[in-house]
């Protein structure tokens, strides 16, 4: 009887593991979404343009 329980345990903390992740991913993608949306073009050029100089990629 006690294995069955575990089993029980086990189960419902992997799935709450799996909804903890999925709605951390929500989150994470609504927020970027969200900022990238209502962020200026110029502002997003110059986030990539850094990005691009710190990873030492020519871009110009």
């Amino acid at each position: 009887m006690q294995a069955h329980g575990m089993t029980t345990t086990l189960a419902g903390s992997a799935i709450r593991s799996e909804v903890i992740g999925a709605v951390s991913a929500l989150i994470f993608g609504l927020f970027i979404v969200f900022t990238v949306g209502f962020a200026g073009a110029s502002v997003l050029h110059e986030a990539a343009h850094n990005t691009r100089h710190s990873i030492a990629f020519p871009c110009h």
